[in-house]
């Protein structure tokens, strides 16, 4: 239908929805009680005839639909994942047209698990669900147990955290995660050498099932390869690059690195600074400009990356749904299929 000639009235809009003028008219002012689902209509047919009272019924189906509070736990505000994460939650909530959502997104500096537990325990006081990336940590279990006690749903996030007492898990199978790096590499490279696996933390429960898949699947293809002791890189591009020049140098046989976490910045520039041609094989967590860059020029062979509007999708999902019928019930996982991102298809 055309209404570019002139300007749409409430008529169009009732048309478009199948509903009377007079109902439009009362949703506009406020006259009577609509129905939700009729009020949805209505605002969808305003939005498509593109009416000038649009926003006014848009206003009205807001403050006809529920609340809910949902906060969320997220790592280092200044690395580029994290800001996207920040932004694609914001992005899901707001085409919610079935709740009126408040989100609360915060940001722990550090690995520390007093942190994580004064955030949770902050945003525990005005949402009414929480999700969390955090350490897996003893001292988390009686904070989100107190949490889960006076109704506030917690869902961990990419890495599992208080199993048994969270809601849920959402993220990617770490385990899956760790044997498609070491499968990448040991098709890429075609002589044995050293492998090399960098993880965030000694408490990051999604590393470490990520090095024992990674190691797992090193041992099954058996073609002589060795993987080295793991190396903590406490996510920061530093200490990765530090520790990637030291394996260059006392490693001339290196053959393959594996950033199961973040920090991969720093591995990018330390095997650009010692090799003008790559030489070995590296597969990073993630795709942002600097690894999208590595796979490019050839310093990186994959990126494992998180698909976002998925993971965001489904969180809420969960969220709201939870916060709808409380904490009781059985706690689940839902794995998410990652995104494997490959030079050629860049």
């Amino acid at each position: 239908m055309d209404f570019m000639a002139r300007r749409p009235t409430i008529k169009d809009v009732a048309r478009e929805a199948g509903v009377s003028a007079t109902t439009v008219d009362r949703v506009i002012n406020g006259r009577t009680l609509v129905r939700e689902e009729t009020m949805r209509k209505i605002a969808e047919a305003a939005n498509r005839v593109g009416y000038h009272g649009k926003g006014i019924i848009q206003g009205k189906l807001k403050t006809s639909v529920p609340e809910v509070r949902l906060g969320f736990i997220l790592l280092k505000k200044s690395q580029e994942f994290y800001k996207n994460f920040a932004l694609q939650i914001e992005k899901e909530v707001s085409g919610r047209p079935d709740y009126r959502i408040i989100v609360d997104i915060r940001f722990s500096s550090s690995q520390s698990p007093d942190e994580f537990a004064q955030l949770l325990q902050d945003l525990g006081r005005r949402c009414h669900a929480i999700a969390c990336t955090a350490v897996n940590d003893k001292r988390l279990d009686p904070v989100v147990q107190r949490l889960r006690d006076e109704g506030v749903v917690v869902v961990s996030v990419l890495n599992d955290f208080a199993q048994g007492i969270r809601k849920g898990y959402i993220g990617l199978n770490n385990m899956k995660i760790g044997r498609t790096a070491a499968w990448m590499i040991t098709k890429t490279v075609h002589q044995p050498g050293k492998l090399a696996i960098f993880v965030g933390g000694n408490r990051w429960h999604g590393h470490d099932l990520r090095e024992v898949g990674f190691r797992s699947l090193v041992r099954e293809v058996d073609r002589g390869f060795t993987v080295l002791d793991t190396l903590v890189n406490l996510e920061t591009r530093q200490v990765t690059y530090e520790a990637t020049l030291d394996l260059l140098h006392r490693h001339p046989d290196l053959k393959g690195i594996y950033v199961a976490g973040g920090g991969m910045e720093g591995a990018i520039a330390a095997l650009r600074e010692v090799h003008d041609i790559p030489h070995v094989a590296l597969v990073v967590n993630e795709l942002t400009a600097e690894s999208r860059s590595a796979l490019i020029d050839g310093y990186a062979v994959m990126a494992i990356a998180t698909p976002l509007p998925e993971l965001c999708a489904a969180l809420v999902d969960q969220m709201v749904e939870s916060s709808s019928k409380g904490v009781e019930g059985a706690s689940s996982q839902y794995f998410l299929e990652p995104k494997l991102i490959l030079p050629e298809i860049l």
